[in-house]
């Protein structure tokens, strides 16, 4: 996992250095659902992603997510993400609309199976505007071994992107994948994009004396 996170933080340099490119307009974070469409309704689009979470008194891990989406159709494969050692599998529909300000919403349904089984409702959505971004995804964990372990689990960025290949801004999670003082954490991110590839560094709880850093990698095709 070491070296994983190694090459993680080395391609968010180059991304740094190469950065004077300038493609389209970026994605959304975390590989945000497009909006279905009937010009996108026979075309498949693809992401994959992977979270090097870099814990000051705990090991070290990655959390991959790959996704599918197909017009409304929307799939979503997660591990390590609502335990370790855990996956969950997604299925939901793609809405959208909006031109100056515009929206994506994808409600979902999941099942999680591993150290933890459950069944999971929820939800992932994009409110754009101007070169502004509120994201967020959320999920309710039905523990099905032990009730009293059933969890909401929380992602939600605020971002402004000054130029298309640059984004910075704030960042929430609520997790129960490790331990922590506090049960939201709160952080900032900066994230860079090249082409259909995309880094991101997060730091969780800056005021704390060890800081918890996330780097994040994504490509969609």
């Amino acid at each position: 996992m070491r070296s994983w996170s190694i090459m993680v933080a080395a391609l968010v340099l180059c991304a740094d250095r190469a950065a004077g490119q300038t493609p389209a307009n970026p994605p959304s974070p975390a590989a945000a659902a497009p909006a279905a469409s009937e010009d996108a309704a026979g075309t498949w689009s693809f992401s994959a992603s992977v979270y090097s979470y870099l814990l000051p008194d705990e090991g070290n891990y990655g959390q991959p997510t790959m996704t599918a989406d197909r017009g409304w159709l929307h799939l979503e494969g997660r591990y390590n993400y609502e335990d370790l050692d855990t996956g969950s599998a997604w299925i939901g529909y793609n809405i959208g609309g909006g031109d100056t300000l515009a929206w994506e919403v994808t409600p979902m349904i999941g099942g999680v199976f591993g150290s933890t089984d459950g069944i999971a409702p929820g939800a992932k959505g994009s409110l754009s505007w101007w070169k502004l971004e509120l994201y967020s995804e959320g999920e309710y964990v039905f523990d099905l071994g032990e009730s009293a372990d059933s969890f909401f689990y929380n992602w939600s960025e605020l971002t402004i992107a000054p130029v298309s290949w640059l984004r910075a801004g704030m960042v929430t999670q609520r997790t129960r994948v490790y331990e922590t003082d506090r049960d939201i954490q709160r952080g900032i991110l900066v994230g860079f994009l090249y082409k259909a590839l995309s880094f991101t560094t997060y730091v969780f709880n800056p005021d704390d004396s060890k800081p918890i850093v996330v780097l994040g990698a994504a490509v969609t095709f």
